[in-house]
């Protein structure tokens, strides 16, 4: 049997996919407050590889180095590199820097700018062999990215985060851990146009779980006031936003807020994807790729857009759906070790 691993090595989480003789067989999300110390991905390499395994490859991709415990985005890459070389044998592990390829260990220095934050390249990569022509967006617990797919390669406008934020393809909004006070400066609430208090009182974790659509096991954080996951705890930090406690207005009131506050994110999105879309001609056939565990949101997205909805986990060899559908919530993981499968190798001709 031969086995590989995909890392994604995130600021809050870290991201790993299996792959065994050209299948995804498993992927797994762990906690890692990189914010906290780089300590914090060693305790979340070695809790992740008790349940993903051992293999004799490895695949890295990142954005921790974002992290502000970090000065630089290069001395983050560097430092992310060095403890994902030591805690998976650094002989076995190679570094995704996107539009360069894969990289050794050993070539990090030389390739910081490449490396950095290139996950979203990994799995637009692979959608792009995949699906020929479409919108990939993966929406995750912090950021969603939008790249439009041409002839089966990616047509991205930018590649840094500087540039990504500029033409709509990184926006900074995602299912779990953006605060509600970035989603929207004014909501609807009985009948009141309300501004918001600028706090971190509450999170989309809190809007998705009062809806009933927030995906199991995807808020592995504290949430904002340290309290219960829970709808009923969510409402109480969904109130103070606009002032009030929960029991100043019954539930309903509530739910409402919350479809709210989805709307708004959606319509930001919506907002990115015509940015993106106007930028070249996309067949109107061509479908909305949809990754990551915002998957839900995108279906909407792809309907406010007149697409057609393509969950990208199709465009994934895996061995079950449990692993198909584990996998497409971590896309990039997937992506980065199947791209690494093929490292290498010669493309085959696509069929036409």
């Amino acid at each position: 049997m031969k086995a590989s691993i995909g890392w994604d090595i995130g600021g809050a989480h870290l991201k790993a996919a299996r792959v065994e003789d050209g299948l995804v067989t498993r992927a797994i999300l762990v906690p890692c407050p990189l914010w906290l110390g780089v300590d914090k991905l060693g305790v979340a390499f070695a809790k992740a590889r008790q349940e993903i395994g051992v293999a004799s490859r490895h695949w890295v991709t990142m954005t921790g180095e974002l992290a502000d415990i970090f000065g630089s985005r290069a001395e983050g890459v560097e430092a992310i590199a060095t403890v994902a070389g030591q805690c998976l044998s650094a002989g076995s592990v190679m570094i995704y820097a996107g539009r360069a390829g894969f990289v050794g260990t050993d070539e990090v220095t030389s390739h910081g700018t490449d490396i950095a934050s290139a996950n979203w390249h990994a799995s637009a990569q692979w959608a792009a062999r995949a699906a020929t022509h479409g919108l990939f967006v993966d929406m995750g617990s912090t950021t969603t990215d939008l790249i439009r797919l041409v002839d089966g390669q990616m047509a991205a406008r930018g590649y840094s985060d500087f540039e990504r934020l500029a033409s709509g393809e990184l926006v900074y909004t995602g299912m779990v851990r953006t605060s509600l006070m970035a989603v929207a400066g004014r909501v609807p609430f009985r009948g009141q146009s309300m501004p918001l208090m600028n706090e971190h009182f509450a999170s989309t974790a809190d809007i998705y779980r009062i809806l009933g659509e927030l995906p199991r096991g995807a808020d592995r954080h504290s949430t904002a006031d340290g309290g219960e996951k829970t709808a009923r705890a969510s409402r109480v930090r969904l109130a103070r936003m606009i002032g009030l406690d929960a029991r100043d207005a019954p539930e309903a009131a509530w739910t409402e807020l919350a479809r709210a506050f989805k709307e708004a994110q959606l319509r930001g999105l919506h907002d990115a994807a015509t940015l993106v879309l106007s930028s070249g001609n996309l067949p109107k056939t061509a479908p909305v790729i949809g990754a990551g565990i915002g998957t839900r949101v995108i279906r909407a997205l792809a309907l406010r857009l007149g697409r057609p909805y393509l969950p990208f986990g199709r465009l994934l060899p895996a061995l079950t759906p449990t692993a198909r559908r584990a996998a497409s919530n971590a896309a990039a993981a997937a992506s980065v070790a199947l791209l690494g499968e093929s490292f290498g190798k010669p493309r085959q001709a696509r069929r036409r």
